[in-house]
C-alpha cells in the first residue's frame, strides 16, 4: 500500500462532528511527535535521509510538518478574530524543498517537532469551549473550518505523513 495512490491534495474532508470532539483531536496532535519517535527508534541516522524516489525522506517529512507548524496557529487566530477566510498553505511546499532537513540530526528534528506541537496543543487548550465551533472559510476546500476542524485537519495531515514515514521505515528494515 502506498500513499501516492491518494495524494493529500486530492483528499476532501467533512467537518461534521461536534465541537466537543476537540479534546480527542488535541490528543492526536499531542501524540504525533511521540509516534514518530517510537517509529524511528533504533534506525540508523544515515538511512533517515534516504528517499525511495517517490517523495521526501523521513527527515524531510518531519521537517515538512515543522515547516507548516505556523499554519494551524495562524488559522486559529484568524477564526478567533472573526476573519472570513483563512490563510492558504503554500501547496508548492517551497520552504520544505529549500530546507536542509535531510542534513539535520534526527534528534534536532524531533525536538523541534515536539516544541512546535506543544505550542499548538497549548493554544488549543487555551480556547474557551464556546469558541470551538467558530469558523472561517478554508481557501482550497471552499468550506467553513471551525477550531475543532483545524485540529482534525492538522492531525489528519500529521497522520498522512506518519503513514508515509512508516512506508519508508519498512524500506529501511
Amino acid at each position: 500500500m502506498t500513499l501516492a495512490k491518494w495524494p493529500w491534495i486530492e483528499r476532501r474532508f467533512h467537518f461534521d462532528f461536534p465541537p466537543e470532539k476537540l479534546p480527542d483531536l488535541i490528543e492526536r496532535v499531542r501524540g504525533a511527535p511521540l509516534r514518530i519517535e517510537a517509529m524511528l527508534a533504533g534506525l540508523p541516522e544515515a538511512k533517515l535521509s534516504e528517499s525511495d524516489g517517490r517523495g521526501w525522506s523521513i527527515k524531510q517529512n518531519i521537517g515538512h510538518l515543522i515547516d507548516l507548524g505556523y499554519l494551524p496557529l495562524k488559522r486559529i487566530e484568524q477564526i478567533l478574530t472573526g476573519e472570513r477566510a483563512l490563510i492558504a498553505a503554500d501547496m508548492s511546499n517551497r520552504k520544505t524543498h529549500e530546507a536542509s532537513h535531510s542534513d539535520t540530526p534526527i534528534k534536532v528534528l524531533i525536538t523541534e517537532f515536539k516544541k512546535e506541537r506543544a505550542a499548538l496543543v497549548g493554544r488549543f487548550e487555551s480556547i474557551p469551549e464556546q469558541d470551538w465551533g467558530k469558523s472561517a472559510l478554508h481557501p482550497r476546500l471552499k468550506q467553513p473550518m471551525r477550531i475543532v476542524d483545524v485540529a482534525y485537519f492538522d492531525s489528519e495531515h500529521d497522520d498522512y505523513h506518519l503513514a508515509r514515514i512508516r512506508e519508508l521505515v519498512r524500506m529501511i528494515k
